[in-house]
């Protein structure tokens, strides 16, 4: 009797082993196959705050209002690693690149003025468009969330966003349809960090960023007034 007692232990503990070999696998597997929503292209609108979180601007600076309908951004994002810690929650990171145009609303434009504060520019003629346009290279990093629905899945996601400025210009385009381009660095912070938010539906999400940053340089935002950029949008990823 002792040496069945002892056959079937040791017959369980092999069970045991290869149950836990078996679920560890089955673990990385899952961790393997997970695969995060970042990678395709964005577009929407953006804009900015001030500091107490409101739209409206101060009236000394009332020539930095938007046109918000015409005020776009859009995205590339490229390169994603995807980081599983379970089958539908992991890390996913991407890099690309966002485009930002702010579209003036009244008829002006703007330009760095003394010490490099920005001040409205007056262009002295009727102008049919306004805008400056800023590139950059970001970088977010979010922790996403799958719920799976029959066979497709809800993604939710959340973290992180740094981007460096690559670029930045103005433009002017006057009723008889001239133009007027000014690359400058418009006292622009050359770095930014912010958070973004996505929601969505298999490769259809719905994104919203919100910068920490702001928009100018210290001491050299309009009327010393600082400026917060946002953006929410549409996303089409691919897997």
């Amino acid at each position: 009797i002792p040496k069945i007692e002892i056959e079937k232990r040791e017959e369980k503990e092999e069970q045991k082993k290869d149950y836990d070999y078996n679920s560890r696998e089955e673990r990385e597997r899952r961790r393997r196959n997970f695969k995060g929503h970042l990678a395709g292209f964005g577009f929407g609108f953006n804009n900015y705050m001030t500091s107490g979180y409101e739209l409206a601007l101060p009236p000394e600076i009332d020539y930095m209002s938007l046109h918000s309908g015409k005020s776009m951004n859009f995205n590339f994002k490229c390169s994603q690693l995807s980081i599983g810690l379970a089958r539908h929650i992991g890390f996913v990171t991407a890099i690309g690149l966002a485009c930002n145009n702010y579209v003036f609303n009244g008829n002006n434009n703007i330009r760095k003025g003394e010490n490099g504060i920005i001040e409205m520019l007056d262009p002295g003629e009727i102008l049919k468009k306004s805008k400056f346009t800023i590139l950059y290279l970001d970088l977010p990093l979010v922790l996403e969330f799958q719920i799976p629905t029959d066979h497709h899945r809800l993604n939710i996601s959340a973290g992180p966003v740094g981007a460096v400025k690559l670029h930045s210009v103005s433009k002017m385009v006057f009723e008889n349809k001239d133009k007027i381009k000014s690359d400058d660095d418009f006292s622009l912070n050359m770095l930014r960090i912010g958070a973004t938010a996505r929601i969505g539906y298999e490769n259809f999400n719905i994104y919203g960023t919100y910068y920490f940053t702001p928009l100018f340089k210290s001491g050299k935002s309009p009327g010393n007034i600082e400026l917060f950029p946002f953006e929410i949008g549409f996303a089409f990823t691919v897997d």
